[in-house]
């Protein structure tokens, strides 16, 4: 594919229809008047209109806007943040409230400017939705904050409902796609999530069109059962702008569907896979089918034993 691969015509099942209807509107404007940021604005993510136009569903992304990686795939900014809003959490929860979300993710933007990586925030962001929205299922993404395991407990001790790190590329990609974050660093993050509160589901997303091999996605699937991740997201890498790195192929949803059932035969109790799928593309269903999937497997082996 030629270098200007992103900017010809994409395959007619990346096409997204823009839906601009009260929810949407409305939830733009909450967020605005609460000063809250989302991943789906900030990231580009070409499910913004599904999301918060039908769905109603949103991704928080706290802790600021300005990220302190700049990642090649990434559209979130990149700088030295400047702010560290400790009322944060409570608004984030106000909005919860409001929008009467059964499943809420909360994402954080790379802050290795503060030592405990922001997860002090994001503990209390947890806790004050649990305080404010008891039933609402709480996932977290949070960066792999430096590799400290102490940043990592901190959010553990949280109890989100479920912990979500992403891998996002193939290992021999990984230094040429990600900034300051190793491949292995963050399978040590995922492992030592599931030591700390092995009751609460792992998962990781994989984006895929940026060069990597068919053996190199099997071989991450291997990586990331090995180290306990219960759910995978497998996604459709989409080039931001012309300064970020190019797509390299992309993939039918044929692909996707052939990945998701290998997937599953590698022992994820769920995994989303298409070309518009993101991490947090339909988390509440995924939290649910994987909390479905988990509960009959603990059935067998309660009759097999």
């Amino acid at each position: 594919m030629s270098e200007k691969s992103e900017y010809m015509r994409k395959p007619e099942w990346l096409k997204i229809k823009l839906n601009t209807n009260e929810n949407y509107t409305g939830l733009k404007k909450m967020m605005r008047e609460k000063g809250l940021h989302t991943v789906c604005e900030e990231a580009k993510c070409p499910n913004i209109h599904e999301c918060w136009a039908v769905r109603r569903t949103a991704t928080f992304m706290i802790l600021g806007s300005i990220c302190t990686r700049a990642c090649r795939f990434c559209a979130v900014k990149t700088g030295l943040p400047t702010e560290l809003d400790l009322e944060e959490p409570e608004r984030v929860a106000d909005s919860v409230a409001l929008m009467n979300l059964k499943h809420v993710v909360i994402t954080v933007v790379a802050r290795d400017d503060l030592k405990d990586g922001g997860s002090s925030v994001l503990a209390e962001t947890i806790r004050a939705i649990r305080r404010k929205s008891p039933f609402t299922s709480v996932e977290v993404l949070p960066s792999d904050m430096g590799g400290v395991y102490e940043n990592l407990k901190t959010v553990m001790d949280a109890k989100p409902d479920i912990l979500n790190h992403n891998i996002e590329t193939v290992e021999r990609l990984t230094k040429r796609v990600r900034a300051r974050a190793t491949y292995a660093r963050s399978l040590e993050f995922l492992k030592r999530a599931k030591e700390m509160q092995p009751e609460i589901p792992t998962k990781s997303s994989l984006m895929i069109g940026l060069g990597e091999t068919k053996e190199e996605i099997i071989a991450t699937m291997d990586d990331l059962r090995a180290n306990d991740v219960d759910i995978m997201t497998i996604g459709q890498y989409l080039q931001p702008s012309k300064k970020h790195i190019k797509v390299v192929k992309y993939y039918h949803p044929d692909e996707f569907n052939e990945l998701r059932k290998i997937a599953m035969k590698k022992g994820f109790s769920h995994c989303e896979a298409g070309p518009l799928v993101r991490s947090s593309y339909h988390a509440d269903e995924q939290v649910n089918a994987a909390a479905k999937q988990k509960q009959l497997m603990g059935e067998t082996n309660v009759q097999e034993a």
